[in-house]
């Protein structure tokens, strides 16, 4: 039960993090991208806050023998760059610059904004589900080895 608090506390401050910052506005972000027209630096110093924050509690968890509410901790193993890391990034970054949505920002501003009638985020929110479905498609068709048209 901790967990699941601790999870949803978390989540909250994130969320509280990214409205109070701004950064659930997608004009804000997409003026971050327009170096040529209306650039708004606020975003690198929201990434850059977060950096700093996470750096401070990275070297605070890792004196820690195991976490608080789990039996170890679950770090990435792999180091190397494939093709299924390139390409979704590559779609991540698409996705955002076209939408002024990053997932973990729109979570937030998909609860407001489904409150006031807003259609924006609840369609960044099905364009995701829907890359998400297509992506899991594709990699079940490339493991299987069956051809794409099938």
């Amino acid at each position: 039960m901790l967990r699941v608090l601790s999870a949803f506390a978390i989540g909250l401050v994130f969320g509280t993090g990214i409205l109070v910052s701004g950064m659930g506005n997608p004009a804000k972000v997409l003026n971050f991208f327009d170096v040529a027209g209306t650039w708004d630096p606020s975003l690198a110093f929201v990434m850059g806050g977060a950096l700093v924050v996470t750096a401070i509690g990275y070297r605070l968890v890792f004196r820690m023998h195991e976490p608080l509410f789990a039996t170890g901790f679950s770090l990435p193993t792999r180091q190397d760059l494939d093709m299924k890391l390139l390409g979704g990034s590559a779609v991540f970054g698409i996705g955002w610059g076209m939408s002024g949505f990053c997932p973990g920002g729109l979570v937030p501003v998909l609860g407001i904004g489904l409150g006031i009638g807003l259609t924006g985020p609840l369609l960044t929110a099905a364009a995701i589900a829907a890359g998400m479905l297509a992506a899991r498609w594709t990699s079940r068709l490339v493991s299987s080895g069956q051809p794409a048209s099938a």
